[in-house]
């Protein structure tokens, strides 16, 4: 029963890293088709999404099952639970992509500020790399490399504010692109958002590995952090 245990927890593993990759890609291609306004890449991405969705339910319910099988210990137990919430946290990371590419299909034809999508694409070029980071920290329960991923994301947080304050000013001294620039700034509020969504995700390898329940969100936790970087 032991061993059937540990080659169950082994899979359900593999599979929760399965769909971490997957969600990154999701991302990757729904941001890349917005930046390259492909409304046909952006397609694929929208169908990505039920197979998401049904890897995390299936993900919860081989979960389950292996709670019920035995009475994990206490190690295996924080495991499968971060498991269990950091698919959640994936899943929603999967529904932001697959907003920003109907929102892509929705902007082909509208006014494209090159500038503005140049910040884009390195904000969604940084979180690509911080979810690689965390998918790696979370294969070899590396705590430290947990913090990094979720120190990075005050980064996030200043880029997101730095892009909202110059669409907003230009929405008020130009009327003429005001549709355009509310679909940046959806885009960006998701950005933003999926960079708390993969704190959270090192929050759930540092509680897996140390037994704590952490808040990393230094943006959040600290609000003045973003307003000094921005006054620099």
């Amino acid at each position: 029963m032991a061993l059937n245990f540990a080659t169950e927890l082994k899979k359900l593993q593999q599979q929760f890293m399965e769909m971490g990759v997957n969600t990154n890609e999701q991302l990757y291609l729904a941001s890349k088709a917005f930046i390259e306004h492909d409304a046909e890449l952006a397609q694929q991405v929208i169908e990505m999404d039920p197979s998401l969705n049904d890897a995390e339910i299936n993900l919860e319910k081989n979960a389950f099952k292996l709670m019920a099988l035995q009475q994990p210990l206490a190690n295996d137990f924080r495991l499968i639970m971060s498991i269990l919430k950091a698919s959640n946290d994936l899943e929603r990371i999967g529904d932001y992509a697959t907003h920003i590419a109907r929102t892509t299909i929705q902007s082909v034809d509208d006014p494209h500020w090159q500038a503005v999508e140049t910040q884009i694409q390195a904000m969604a070029e940084q979180l690509r790399q911080m979810m690689e980071q965390f998918i790696d920290a979370f294969f070899y329960t590396d705590e430290k490399a947990a913090y990094e991923v979720a120190n990075q994301d005050l980064q996030i947080d200043i880029k997101y504010a730095e892009l909202h304050k110059q669409l907003i000013e230009a929405m008020i001294q130009n009327q003429t692109f005001v549709r355009a620039n509310e679909r940046y700034l959806s885009v960006i509020r998701r950005l933003e958002r999926t960079g708390d969504h993969i704190v959270n995700l090192a929050e759930w390898v540092i509680y897996a590995g140390e037994a704590k329940l952490v808040e990393l969100n230094p943006g959040k936790t600290d609000k003045k952090l973003v307003q000094q970087e921005l006054d620099q």
